[in-house]
């Protein structure tokens, strides 16, 4: 038998006697070191869930952008079924291949606001530089800073893997005689042809991601296109030499008004270049040499739109000469099973 309850020792009489009867229980409640466990239990399971939310949510917004350049490369599409070419990079008057392809990606009246005749500047075009289309901006960037009668572009078109931001000039005395021509999908003033690339539509990018500025030169920002005051004549050069500045030190600062107006082709609006690998620094060489490259608000890649319409992610880590690769059209690189 056991012992008397007058003889078991007060604490196991707190313990044993306490819930002798539910109302007991009840009334009992917590103690202030037990109400500190479970708030800090608590805490641990929140701070273990808020990354796999964040996660999902970032997902989620990937897939959109996806979505979205999957959207580009159906206009293409549209486009060249139409007029049996490519649109160019820019025209003679600087508007981007964004403003051709908007009657094939259900953005038609946006489209006739756009004066063909004019600068993207013209106060003809006021109207048309102002309109936001929807799946021109990837959810994850979450910029504000675009100017009021700008509305902003997150893709950028590939004009590929070389320095030369025009074509080739002829005139020997100029300093970028010499050097190849773009060897990407879209080139400014030209159209090309569905033949012209020969790497194959599913080896070669057209679209690729970019951040929106800060539109502000007193401050360095991630997507600023930067000026490293130096004259590269060949890719690896470029790339070297752009990574090999200070960002902070604002001498190097060159462009913030990055992403912004969709109107505009320009190097560090609607274009993009594969000199160097994803999420890579963006820098200028004037006159005329340019290493814009793509970039995402995307952790460890961006997306890339290929030519075919596909739509692949592409890791920081790709190798650069198969990102060279893809960037061009005509490079006749081996096979790239192994790009990812």
């Amino acid at each position: 038998m056991g012992q008397p309850p007058h003889l078991i020792h007060a604490g196991a009489r707190t313990s044993l006697t306490s819930c002798l009867s539910p109302r007991d229980c009840w009334a009992r409640g917590f103690t202030l070191v037990e109400l500190l466990v479970v708030v800090a239990v608590l805490g641990t399971l929140a701070g273990l869930l808020l990354p796999a939310v964040q996660n999902a949510r970032e997902a989620g917004r990937r897939a959109v952008c996806s979505s979205n350049l999957r959207q580009f490369g159906l206009a293409v599409q549209g486009y060249e079924s139409k007029n049996k070419r490519l649109p160019s990079s820019r025209t003679a008057q600087s508007l981007s291949t964004h403003a051709a392809i908007l009657p094939f990606c259900e953005e038609a009246a946006a489209a006739t606001l756009i004066d063909w005749n004019v600068a993207w500047n013209h106060a003809n075009n006021t109207a048309a530089r102002a309109v936001r289309i929807g799946i021109f901006t990837c959810p994850s960037d979450r910029t504000t800073a675009v100017p009021a009668g700008w509305a902003g572009t997150n893709y950028r078109a590939n004009q590929g893997s070389g320095l030369l931001n025009a074509m080739a000039p002829t005139d020997s005395s100029d300093p970028n005689f010499g050097l190849p021509n773009p060897n990407g999908v879209f080139l400014p003033s030209i159209s090309l042809a569905y033949k012209d690339i020969t790497d194959g539509l599913s080896q070669t990018a057209a679209f690729s991601e970019h951040g929106i500025g800060d539109f502000d030169n007193a401050v360095s920002s991630p997507t600023d296109t930067f000026w490293p005051q130096t004259y590269p004549t060949t890719p690896d050069e470029a790339f070297a030499q752009c990574e090999a500045i200070d960002p902070k030190d604002l001498r190097f600062q060159r462009v913030s008004d990055v992403g912004a107006p969709w109107l505009q082709g320009y190097h560090s609006t609607t274009i993009y270049f594969h000199v160097a690998p994803p999420n890579k620094r963006s820098c200028m060489f004037p006159p005329g040499r340019i290493s814009s490259t793509a970039k995402s608000q995307h952790s460890g890649g961006v997306n890339v739109c290929f030519v075919d319409g596909s739509v692949r992610f592409k890791a920081d880590a790709v190798d650069l000469a198969i990102w060279r690769a893809i960037g061009s059209r005509n490079g006749g690189e081996v096979a790239r099973a192994t790009d990812e």
